[in-house]
């Protein structure tokens, strides 16, 4: 199983890119698609949702080693395996979970029974079951996300789609909602799009870094730590230079003490007499290569 996308770019009104001769070989385990807003992330998520066509390219949907077959000209093959939960994901605040979820198997065209055994498990899985008789609009944010995972995994997904998921939730729900991302990945590949980059670092095993409509780099979380391995200092500054180093220097963080503020900051020399060098995180690999990535100008 497998997804291949080749020179993929999308236009919109206007002339504006929303992706630009975009590739990557996807194949099962979790990608963490990592990128600012605006970056091109949820085009391409629409476009392997089959919710959109791109403007240009070729995205081949491999199965079983079968004949690929083309997602633009055949989406019917992706779209029997696929699991989607946009960003904008909405429910019906009067139907209970359990309707809500119903309703939803029909529209997916399941028979009742399977329905039933499959919403049953599901409700177990998101740990909702004691809350499937109350209406969706008394949710929590989280819980409504858990919601919105259990309607994608309805039919059993090779393809799992997730955009944006913990926007919005508190960190234990983030925490809740990533470990559940990694209990279900399993043989299917899932991909979770985001900005936020430890719901990245707790999940995935490969990561690609989108910016501008381009894709910037796909590694495993560890190529791209050791990309930056030795280029993190940190050092005790004047909090009343913070402002000013923040113009100079990449800084990654910043910790406030009582003796000034712990910079951070990812560069190839040291940037104070009193740096010492760090040992990476994702987040400061994830900045290098996005701010490199600005410096080469946008889109053409």
């Amino acid at each position: 199983m497998k997804i291949l996308i080749k020179r993929v770019s999308k236009q919109y009104r206007g002339g504006v890119w929303g992706l630009k001769e975009f590739s990557l070989d996807l194949r099962p385990g979790i990608l963490g698609l990592l990128g600012p807003n605006g970056a091109g992330k949820s085009t391409l998520l629409r476009i392997l949702a089959t919710i959109t066509q791109p403007t240009d390219g070729c995205i081949t949907w491999i199965e079983n080693g079968t004949v690929g077959v083309d997602i633009a000209k055949n989406p019917n093959p992706l779209r029997a395996v696929l699991g989607y939960l946009p960003q904008d994901f909405g429910v019906y605040p009067h139907l209970t979970t359990l309707e809500f979820l119903e309703y939803m198997a029909a529209v997916k065209g399941m028979d009742a029974r399977t329905a039933k055994n499959r919403i049953d498990a599901l409700l177990q899985l998101v740990n909702l079951w004691d809350v499937r008789k109350r209406p969706l609009g008394g949710y929590s944010g989280g819980m409504k996300q858990r919601v919105g995972i259990a309607q994608a995994l309805l039919n059993d997904p090779l393809l799992l789609i997730v955009d944006e998921p913990t926007v919005g939730l508190d960190p234990e729900e983030r925490m809740r909602f990533r470990n559940l991302l990694a209990d279900i990945s399993g043989e299917r590949l899932v991909i979770l799009s985001t900005h936020i980059v430890s719901d990245v670092e707790a999940t995935s095993t490969q990561i690609a870094m989108i910016n501008q409509g381009r894709l910037i780099r796909c590694a495993a979380p560890e190529e791209f730590l050791q990309s930056v391995d030795g280029k993190v200092w940190e050092w005790v500054a004047p909090s009343t230079d913070l402002p000013a180093l923040k113009q100079k220097y990449l800084i990654s963080g910043s910790i406030r003490r009582s003796d000034g503020i712990l910079v951070r900051a990812v560069r190839e020399d040291a940037p104070d007499p009193g740096a010492s060098k760090v040992l990476p995180r994702l987040e400061d690999a994830y900045l290098y290569f996005i701010n490199a990535n600005r410096k080469e100008g946008p889109v053409q």
